[in-house]
């Protein structure tokens, strides 16, 4: 029984990390780190991934799993294995979100463009091996266009429509 069990699991299973719908929820409920929220299904990953990003230092991978939301319309998810080489696992998502949830608008590597500045989100993001692909200030990645600053980014995580409303 336990043999049949092993060959019915993909061969993937355990490699990689395939994200859906409701991964992605309320942000304010994720962990904040400087301006981006991080979330991972399991406590001990998640620790790491924190204890990662909050240390930027060069040459750290975060675990398969991590998804990183700077706003609540788009992600970044460590899907590892196979996927994406040249994003180094990462996948990209464009999110459209309500009271109801999520809905994964599109998702991929680098064909997922950013909706701020219409240029691929995996673009960005390579300029910033050294970081795992984490775009921050001082990551190497180009800005941001200028109407996108930390408040607003505070704003649309504190407004993100799968939240109850702030008192």
């Amino acid at each position: 029984m336990l043999l049949a069990l092993a060959l019915s699991v993909p061969a993937f299973a355990g490699r990689e990390f395939v994200a859906d719908e409701t991964d992605f929820t309320c942000l304010r409920d994720w962990t904040k780190v400087r301006n981006m929220r991080v979330f991972h299904r399991k406590a001990k990953k998640l620790k790491k991934a924190i204890r990662i990003l909050e240390g930027a230092k060069p040459g750290k991978r975060l675990p398969k799993g991590t998804i990183v939301q700077l706003v609540p319309f788009e992600a970044m998810v460590k899907r590892g294995g196979k996927f994406n080489k040249e994003g180094r696992g990462w996948e990209f998502f464009a999110l459209g979100v309500s009271a109801e949830g999520t809905t994964i608008i599109e998702r991929g590597g680098a064909e997922v463009v950013n909706q701020f500045n219409g240029t691929s989100c995996q673009g960005c993001h390579s300029a910033a091996p050294d970081f795992d692909f984490v775009c921050e200030k001082d990551h190497g990645c180009v800005s941001l266009p200028a109407f996108v600053t930390d408040e607003l980014i505070a704003t649309l995580q504190d407004t993100d429509a799968r939240c109850p409303p702030l008192p």
